[in-house]
């Protein structure tokens, strides 16, 4: 009998643990179906899980599909007037419900016949208007790819043409040209530089403020922008936010060695359509600086609160308030003992303190059955400090620069979108800032000169910018698009009118091709207007008050190859005229403000310089499926400055080329439970550009003095980079977990930054950029 009773729980005990083995989690997924120009709701759209089953949008566009396996599935949306859209590779995990927004492109009716096949090209820009040089990029790309740590800056240097400008921050260089010609914008409003440790008029920094919890699917831009873009040279990030979960309170917790993360999101009552959502971060290395762990004294801290709440408010339309907001600081110190100065960088040191902050409130109402307003308030601050001290001896520090900036900026945006019929649509706006600026620099050029002010200026001024589009379609595979974008500084009524044009041709469902034209141009610096230069009496003037605006023509022609379902070749040709440049007023110089990354240029500067870029991008991507994805692209291109003495050089961004090889391979445990992730990014490219140093001039001056005749005619080796990531998930009940390791820079290579003369050495020596960076993260879901 014993016996028989310990068989019995033996079988009871197995059977359990069997049972917990091979238990299924689930997951409910739901979401919206709307339309592509006017983001209003379809209803009665069958939407498909694949392997699963069926269901119709009701009157608000929604559907829902309970106690979905976690896993990877596909989503199917088919719709009479619509074409057919097809969402693949949707991780379903079991810490969070997943909730879509999902767009669909009305069809063009050629007379009885209906076209219901729909586009099938993955990474289709959000915003319909962009037809090239364009693609959507989602959070999970800035998540899964090697090396990216959730930056959409690092994420989108796996793209061609895009290079980063320094390991040591998330500046890129897009096609050649400064990275300061980028534009930011989140939800249609143009926003500050959303990064911590970023410098005056730059577009990156140390580690993106931007939270991935808050971000959705976005586009990405590097040319020949449609209309609504403005003040941009090179790029243009068009970011969109999430809206948190209506229905039910979901948290994540993180912890890695970028910093501590936490995010909550939720309704704000039951039946409201409302939401919230919020993220917060506390910089690691700020708990290990108090906690002793880093030496010297010398942290590096930074913490930031980014959020979105949706309010819809029934016939009065929708409200949201968004926002994000950083603080940074960094400090150093110079070596107390003398004997152990061996470089001149031990007799420096600094700190720097910044401040961003960003927050809206936008309206959207519907105004008829055609038509949107879309309209937004906004305001935004950014304040940086930086002090950097010289040690002459022990005793003897002199100040070598202080500087001081802060811009405010109220803001309004209104965009209003009208669809005339499924052929033709148009979409105006217009865009005013009042921007407030308190800018000081006060600085020496080298050792032994006195400290001067360069900028030292309070004041306010406007930007006023509208645009009109029209788009076209006279049959589904024919788009054209058409507009104007306006650009003005009231600072010195300074003024641009810049036409746009695309078109787009689907030649069939493997085969398309686009064209695009666009006059692109860019305020300066704000700061760059106020540079004070003393004249031969003595008189302080500001020479660049009347600078116009750096302006490009962007040429962009595009081939698209289907050479699978999962599988696409792209091939771009662009070429991009500078002209109206700033350089030197001096025709012995060649300074151009082409060749800087950030900062308040203090030379005096005219619009005289001017440039081209050009080069042909290809790449082959193979989207993720069966667990597995890789993108190869390539880019050859040359970047090509001429300042006031004629001469035509390499810009400083000149590298010819750049490889990148990024691939994933995801290993699923039967149950889909546990999920094993490889991610590796291979990077090759070529040398940036400097200019050689004139060694015995440097040592009689005692600071560096360079060839200028020859400017950027030296080119540092080529850069080669192998970055590896590796991921365990775990779905528990209602949990998701996920640890991380991503490792830059893997195999340790000191690829060179530049080279610089020290004036205690009297030789030049060679800076390299960071060695291996290994980043552990934990993250939790519930």
């Amino acid at each position: 009998m014993t016996n028989n009773r310990g068989k019995f729980f033996l079988i009871i005990i197995f059977t359990f643990i069997k049972a917990i083995g091979f238990t299924q989690f689930t997951q409910t997924i739901r979401g919206t179906v709307n339309e592509t120009v006017l983001q209003t709701p379809v209803a009665g759209a069958t939407v498909t899980l694949l392997g699963n089953k069926s269901v119709l949008t009701d009157s608000l566009g929604n559907f829902r599909f309970l106690n979905v396996p976690v896993g990877t599935h596909t989503i199917r949306i088919t719709h009479v007037s619509f074409k057919e859209a097809v969402v693949a590779n949707l991780t379903v995990n079991a810490g969070k419900e997943l909730v879509l927004t999902i767009p669909v492109e009305s069809i063009v009716k050629e007379q009885s016949e209906i076209i219901i096949k729909g586009d099938k090209r993955k990474n289709k820009p959000i915003n319909e208007l962009s037809l090239v040089s364009a693609r959507a990029f989602t959070v999970e790309e800035t998540q899964r790819y090697a090396a990216s740590v959730n930056d959409p800056l690092r994420m989108a240097t796996n793209f061609a043409g895009v290079v980063s400008a320094d390991d040591g921050n998330n500046n890129i260089v897009i096609r050649g040209n400064s990275p300061s010609g980028l534009l930011w914008r989140m939800e249609g409003i143009d926003i500050p530089n959303p990064n911590h440790f970023s410098n005056a008029a730059g577009s990156g920094g140390g580690i993106s403020i931007l939270s991935s919890q808050l971000l959705a699917n976005s586009d990405f831009l590097t040319g020949a922008f449609a209309a609504e873009y403005g003040n941009a040279l090179s790029g243009v990030f068009d970011l969109k936010l999430r809206k948190g979960n209506n229905e039910r309170r979901e948290f994540a917790f993180q912890a890695g060695v970028l910093g501590l993360n936490v995010s909550a999101e939720g309704p704000f009552k039951k039946n409201y359509k409302g939401s919230y959502l919020i993220n917060y971060r506390y910089s690691t290395l700020n708990i290990l600086n108090k906690l002793g762990v880093i030496p010297n004294g010398s942290p590096t801290n930074f913490q930031d609160l980014s959020y979105n709440i949706y309010l819809p408010a029934n016939k009065a339309g929708t409200f949201t308030l968004f926002g994000f907001g950083g603080l940074s600081s960094q400090a150093s110190k110079f070596l107390e003992d003398t004997t152990e100065w061996k470089n001149e960088s031990d007799r420096f040191r600094f700190t720097y303190s910044g401040k961003t902050y960003m927050n809206a409130v936008t309206h959207t109402i519907r105004l008829g059955s055609s038509t949107t307003l879309k309209s937004a308030i906004s305001y935004s601050k950014v304040e940086a400090t930086f002090e950097l001290d010289y040690a002459k001896t022990k005793s003897i520090v002199e100040q070598w620069s202080n500087e001081k900036y802060g811009t405010g900026r109220w803001g309004f945006n209104s965009m209003l979108n009208h669809k005339f019929s499924t052929r033709s649509s148009f979409r105006a706006g217009v865009i005013v800032n009042r921007i407030a600026y308190n800018y000081y620099q006060r600085s020496k050029e080298e050792r032994d000169e006195p400290l001067l002010d360069r900028i030292n200026h309070t004041g306010n001024t406007y930007t006023v910018q509208s645009y009109a589009q029209w788009q076209y379609k006279p049959t589904n595979k024919l788009t054209l698009n058409g507009g104007l974008h306006y650009l003005q500084l009231l600072l010195n009524n300074k003024s641009v009118v810049e036409p746009r044009a695309s078109v787009k041709w689907d030649i069939n469902n493997k085969h398309s091709l686009s064209a695009g034209y666009g006059l692109h141009s860019q305020v300066q610096g704000l700061g760059v207007y106020f540079a004070q230069v003393n004249d031969a009496s003595g008189n302080t003037q500001q020479p660049n008050k009347n600078l116009g605006f750096t302006q490009s023509q962007h040429y962009v022609l595009s081939h698209q190859y289907l050479l699978g379902k999962n599988l696409k070749l792209r091939t771009e040709l662009y070429y991009q005229q500078l002209s109206n440049v700033p350089v030197a007023n001096s025709d012995t110089s060649t300074f151009s403000t082409l060749n800087i990354i950030d900062g308040f240029v203090t030379d005096a500067l005219v619009n005289k310089g001017k440039g081209h870029n050009y080069g042909l991008e290809i790449s082959l991507e193979k989207y993720l499926s069966n667990h597995f994805y890789y993108m190869f692209s390539n880019s050859f291109y040359q970047s090509k400055y001429t300042a006031l003495d004629g001469i035509e050089r390499n810009t400083r961004f000149n590298g010819g080329f750049v490889s990148n090889l990024v691939a994933g391979k995801e290993f699923i445990a039967a149950n889909q439970r546990r999920t094993f992730g490889i991610n590796i990014k291979l990077v090759y490219q070529g040398g940036f550009r400097e200019t050689p140093i004139d060694i015995e001039r440097s040592k009689a001056a005692g600071a560096a003095k360079y060839v200028e005749k020859d400017a950027f005619t030296l080119q540092v080796p080529a850069y080669y980079r192998t970055d590896l990531k590796l991921s365990m998930k775990w779905n528990r009940k209602k949990l998701t977990s996920t640890l991380s390791l991503d490792l830059q820079n893997a195999t340790n290579r000191l690829n060179v930054f530049g080279r610089f003369y020290d004036p205690l050495k009297q030789e030049v020596i060679t800076i390299h950029q960071n060695g291996l960076i290994p980043v552990l993260n934990y993250k939790i879901e519930f």
